[in-house]
C-alpha cells in the first residue's frame, strides 16, 4: 500500500498542474481524489504505470473542454433577454451545448478505449465505479466541513 501512496504523491503536482487555476481548494480536491482512487483501484505496480499516465492524459483534455464550457457559460449569462436574440442565434447556442456534450462522450469513448487496451476489465469496472463514489464521498466531505478552507 506504501507503493501506492508514493505513487500518488508522484503523480500529484503533474494533475495539480494540469488542473490549472482551481487555487487551494482545487489542489485539495485533486489530491484527495488521486489517493481516493489509488485506495479503491488497489493497482499493482505495473498497472499503476499504465493507469496513470492515461489517467492524467484524459483530465487535461476534460479540464480543457470544462475550461471551454466555463467560457461559453459566461458569454451566455451576458446575454440578458433572449428574446432579443434570433432564432438562428438561439438555435446556434443549443446546438454548440450539444456538441460540447458529444465531445465529453467522444473523450470517455477515446479513454474507455485506452484503458480497455491497456489494463483488465476488472480495474476498469473499478475505476468507473470509484468516480462515481468519489462525488459521493466529495459532496459528503463538504456538506461535514472537510473541504472547506
Amino acid at each position: 500500500m506504501k507503493q501506492y501512496i508514493i505513487i500518488a504523491i508522484l503523480l500529484f503536482p503533474f494533475l495539480s498542474f494540469a488542473q490549472g487555476p482551481g487555487g487551494k481548494r482545487g489542489a485539495e480536491i485533486e489530491s484527495f481524489k488521486v489517493a481516493y482512487l489509488t485506495q479503491k483501484l488497489d493497482l499493482s505496480p505495473e498497472d499503476a504505470k499504465v493507469f496513470w499516465p492515461i489517467y492524467n492524459e484524459w483530465q487535461n483534455e476534460q479540464n480543457a473542454l470544462r475550461k471551454e464550457r466555463f467560457q461559453k457559460m459566461i458569454s451566455f449569462r451576458k446575454i440578458t433577454d433572449i428574446d432579443a436574440l434570433s432564432d438562428a442565434q438561439i438555435q446556434s447556442l443549443i446546438t454548440s451545448e450539444f456538441a460540447l456534450k458529444q465531445r465529453e462522450l467522444n473523450l470517455e469513448k477515446k479513454y474507455y478505449g485506452k484503458l480497455k487496451s491497456s489494463l483488465p476489465l476488472k480495474v476498469i469496472g473499478k475505476f468507473y465505479r470509484a468516480q462515481e463514489t468519489f462525488k459521493r464521498e466529495l459532496l459528503t466531505r463538504f456538506r461535514e466541513g472537510k473541504m472547506n478552507n
